[in-house]
């Protein structure tokens, strides 16, 4: 399960980083969807890992969610 997963814009894209099993990972979501990993150097359940920063990235950057 991801933890503490956070994401701020930047100009070219949103910066993230979050916890998966006890490993901290950092990246860049690009607009066009494109993830590029910073840390660490190898990932671990790279496939799961990206669907799952893909939906997190629809559910609090592109939804809406106000009332």
């Amino acid at each position: 399960m991801i933890q503490h997963f956070q994401w701020k814009e930047q100009p070219f894209g949103w910066n993230f980083h979050f916890y998966y099993k006890q490993v901290r990972y950092r990246g860049t979501y690009q607009k066009d969807g494109k993830i590029i990993w910073k840390q660490p150097d190898t990932i671990a359940d790279q496939s799961f890992l990206e669907t799952s920063v893909h939906d997190l990235m629809l559910y609090h950057v592109y939804e809406d969610h106000q009332q």
